[in-house]
C-alpha cells in the first residue's frame, strides 16, 4: 500500500463521494485490518465484522481522512480499538459460542506484557507490508494459513524450491526490521 494510493483514493472518497474509490482502499486495506482484527479476537468470523464495522465507520467518516497524518496508524489504532470492544460485548453475551472464545491462559497477560506485544505486532503489520507482494503472499499463507509449501506452490504456480527461498527471504527481511524492537524489549 502506497501512500500516495491511499492519498488518493482518499480524496475521491471526499470530494466526490467516489464507492469506487472506496472499494479500492478496501482491497488495499482489508488484509492486513483482518489480520489486525485477528490477532485480538482470535476467532474469523468476529475478525470478519470487526474489520466490516471499520470499513463502515471509515465511510461514515471519509470527509475527515484526507486531513490524517498518517491513515496507516489511524486504521490500525481504529481497528483495535473496534477489536477489543467487540471482544467486550462478545463476553457480556450468555450466549458465547465456545469455538471463539480465548483460553482462560491467554487472558492471564500483566498490563506491560499485554502492551509490549501490542507494540510488536504493530511493528509485524507495518513490517509484513514492505515486503515484496510475492514474498509476503507466501509468508502469509505458509506461515498464518498453515498452508504446506505444496499447496502454495500449487496455487501460485510456483516449484516448492521458489516457495521455500521466498519464505526464507519473508523471514530474514522481516527479522531485519524486527530486530530492533525485539532488543529493545529484551533489555
Amino acid at each position: 500500500m502506497t501512500e500516495q494510493e491511499v492519498r488518493r483514493y482518499l480524496r475521491q472518497m471526499k470530494d466526490e463521494d467516489s464507492q469506487q474509490a472506496f472499494r479500492a482502499f478496501y482491497d488495499l486495506t482489508y488484509d492486513r485490518l483482518f489480520r489486525i482484527a485477528y490477532y485480538y479476537v482470535g476467532c474469523e468470523k468476529w475478525a470478519q465484522e470487526v474489520v466490516i464495522d471499520v470499513f463502515v465507520r471509515l465511510w461514515e467518516m471519509r470527509a475527515r481522512l484526507p486531513q490524517l497524518n498518517s491513515i496507516e496508524d489511524y486504521c490500525f489504532i481504529l481497528t483495535k480499538n473496534a477489536s477489543l470492544n467487540y471482544l467486550e460485548k462478545e463476553n457480556r453475551r450468555a450466549t458465547l459460542s465456545s469455538d471463539c472464545l480465548p483460553e482462560p491462559s491467554e487472558q492471564a497477560d500483566s498490563p506491560e506484557d499485554t502492551l509490549i506485544g501490542e507494540e510488536l505486532f504493530a511493528h509485524y503489520v507495518k513490517a509484513l507490508d514492505r515486503l515484496p507482494e510475492r514474498c509476503r503472499d507466501i509468508f502469509i499463507r505458509i506461515r498464518e494459513e498453515k498452508q504446506t509449501y505444496a499447496q502454495v506452490a500449487e496455487a501460485l504456480n510456483i516449484s516448492t524450491k521458489t516457495v521455500d527461498a521466498q519464505l526464507q527471504k519473508a523471514t530474514k527481511r522481516l527479522k531485519d526490521m524486527l530486530q530492533p524492537y525485539i532488543d529493545k524489549d529484551e533489555r
